[in-house]
């Protein structure tokens, strides 16, 4: 189930921000006291009575010589289209403006869930003020301080409330969720029509009931697929060229509906830091990974182009060292029927138990080898018992008498050993401490 998108929408100097710093309880948007200074789009992750959910401050979509109110239109629309809930901020202190109207109606057309929140209503005396934002017509107002984090409570109840309404299309257990991710032109679009080809058994274009993306269901040899698109803005137009950081909530949000994510890399350009940090969101959300260098027909090759690139790869992602590599062209067409082959083997390893009492065997084995280490005061970690708790990624819990004492490197240590005797290929697997009576 992926994460809940909210979207703070509001004209400027509402407190938008303060607001957003508030919920995903870091100050990394900018709050000072003058409209508009929120320069760009801001995304976090908030979390409110077990949700957790995306937060988007979209204050900062400026799309030059445009005047304010069209901003505030531009910003709502986005808000509209990429957000599952609505935050929707005004200034308590100054009372209902045109503009408020304005994207009031915008919001209330578009029949997204809309919460109110009636800023900056750290004053008592203020209160009687709140009635007259029912003429809004977008439900009941709820008085907040984002400056002094009245009320913020209130209103993320009533935004968790909303997430119980948002659904997601749901396939049997077999199918394999594939998304392909990775920064503008390296060829997603066509590597999906590549792979899916001439044979393709598309079931139906279901559109997404919580995103814009397209999910297109497959069969191939027996095996059912389906691709989960994040290959662009559904919309053209002004507003949405200009705001191409939304694209990275979509990506996002691909990667949690996923099995399998296809980490695409441009084989002419290289390698960006964006995708560095895509595939460690992939990463840390525990999903199956493989690395796709595509236009690869284009690159001027010799004996040792392919090892260096991908020796270049290896070095640049060391926390994906499992990932296996691919180098394909989706306009020749080259090696892409090892694509399929290798999501359904990915998937397996994704999906593997390994039995309890192999499993404690190899610990033994381990830790025989290469002893557990101990901290300044002399103490030794001791593993009494482990066992796989969860596949997709797979876990493991070793059961120890302190669980301080699992140092990182140790940690690496057994995972490697894990991997050398269950390979988990493309997977990322996790390795827990409990204390011992836990």
């Amino acid at each position: 189930m992926p994460k809940p998108v909210v979207a703070i929408v509001g004209r400027p100097n509402v407190g938008k921000s303060t607001i957003f710093n508030r919920i995903v309880g870091e100050r990394i948007a900018i709050v000072e006291d003058k409209p508009g200074v929120t320069r760009d789009r801001i995304y976090g992750y908030g979390e409110w009575l077990n949700h957790e959910f995306h937060v988007i401050d979209t204050g900062g979509i400026e799309i030059s010589d445009e005047p304010l109110l069209t901003q505030m239109r531009y910003q709502a629309e986005l808000a509209i289209e990429e957000a599952d809930v609505i935050v929707f901020v005004v200034n308590g202190r100054e009372g209902i403006t045109g503009a408020d109207e304005e994207v009031a109606q915008l919001l209330f057309r578009s029949k997204k869930p809309v919460v109110l929140g009636v800023n900056k209503m750290d004053d008592p005396t203020l209160h009687e003020k709140m009635y007259e934002f029912y003429s809004l017509g977008i439900g009941d107002p709820i008085a907040i301080s984002g400056s002094h984090g009245i009320g913020l409570g209130d209103l993320l109840d009533e935004v968790a409330a909303q997430f119980e309404n948002i659904s997601d299309e749901e396939y049997d257990e077999d199918t394999i969720r594939i998304s392909l991710i990775g920064r503008p032109n390296v060829g997603k679009s066509s590597l999906v029509n590549a792979v899916l080809g001439e044979e393709r058994v598309i079931v139906s274009d279901i559109p997404g009931t919580t995103r814009d993306a397209i999910d297109t269901p497959f069969e191939k040899d027996g095996q059912e697929y389906v691709v989960i698109d994040t290959a662009g803005m559904r919309k053209k137009g002004k507003v949405y060229e200009s705001t191409e950081k939304y694209s990275v909530i979509r990506a996002l949000r691909a990667i949690e509906r996923s099995d399998v994510v296809l980490m695409v890399i441009n084989g002419e350009e290289g390698l960006i830091e964006q995708d560095k940090k895509i595939a460690g969101y992939a990463h840390e959300e525990g999903r199956a990974i493989i690395i796709v260098v595509n236009k690869w027909d284009v690159v001027e090759k010799d004996d040792s182009t392919l090892r260096e690139f991908e020796q270049k790869i290896r070095d640049e992602f060391l926390f994906m060292d499992y990932a296996p590599i691919v180098f394909v062209s989706a306009k020749t067409k080259q090696r892409l029927h090892k694509v399929l082959p290798m999501v359904n083997e990915v998937s397996e390893f994704h999906n593997q138990r390994v039995p309890t009492n192999v499993l404690n065997d190899l610990i033994v084995d381990a830790v025989t080898m290469n002893p557990t280490p101990t901290d300044h005061g002399g103490r030794r970690l001791k593993i009494n018992y482990a066992t796989q708790v969860a596949v997709a990624p797979p876990t493991f819990v070793l059961f120890v008498n302190d669980p301080e004492l699992l140092h990182f490197s140790y940690r690496r240590y057994l995972e490697n050993k894990i991997r050398d005797t269950f390979e988990f290929k493309g997977t990322p697997i996790r390795i827990l401490a409990r204390k011992k009576n836990q």
